[in-house]
């Protein structure tokens, strides 16, 4: 039954990541997300087949110590901001934000009231997720989102930094997957100390 609640706490987590770009890019005159019917918790709306149900299925299954996912991201024309700097990084961290709002609502909730096992679990893995998706994409490597915000302060004398990111990002990320996720989980594990009270074990 936790391996339920997982799953879907971890599919509506992603679809309220990707709302929150395209609802802060409705909000900077980018209605590509609107038009695409993509504003909507309806999980039909965002699903991937691959990154939604079967990777987080098959990490459940295999008993993996990491389990993630991710849906079907929403399309953002930055060409539509006014700002073409400014606003596409906004947009990009409107998803990670949200995440730790979540985090910090459900993390006050565990500190302050007095909750039954059941829903300590339940919220528990609430903060958990949203922590690791808003601490993972603020890692800045293409295509996450704290690529955005290091682009924009990067000066235009360090554009080599910017093509290299950009060429070689995939096999960059794959090395931080491989090798550097310990250090997400350990903010992580702390973050939830600080937001609850309490000491978490990954």
């Amino acid at each position: 039954m936790e391996h339920v609640f997982l799953i879907v706490i971890l599919l509506f987590s992603i679809i309220i990541h990707e709302v929150a770009h395209g609802s802060v890019a409705n909000l900077l005159g980018d209605s590509t997300a609107k038009l695409a019917g993509r504003l909507t918790l309806n999980p039909l709306k965002h699903l991937d087949p691959f990154g939604s149900v079967l990777l987080p299925l098959f990490l459940i299954i295999i008993q993996s110590p990491i389990k993630f996912g991710w849906a079907k991201p929403v399309p953002i024309n930055p060409y539509n901001f006014k700002d073409q700097k400014w606003d596409g990084v906004k947009t990009a961290l409107a998803g990670p934000v949200v995440n730790i709002l979540i985090a910090l609502i459900f993390g006050l909730s565990i500190r302050y009231l007095s909750l039954p096992l059941p829903f300590l679990t339940i919220f528990s893995l609430v903060i958990i997720i949203n922590l690791v998706l808003a601490f993972f994409n603020l890692i800045p490597i293409p295509p996450l989102d704290g690529s955005h915000l290091l682009f924009a302060l990067l000066p235009k004398s360090l554009n080599e930094i910017k093509i290299f990111l950009r060429r070689y990002s995939l096999f960059i990320l794959m090395f931080f997957i491989l090798f550097g996720l310990d250090w997400v989980f350990a903010l992580v594990v702390k973050s939830y100390f600080f937001l609850t009270g309490y000491q978490f074990i990954i």
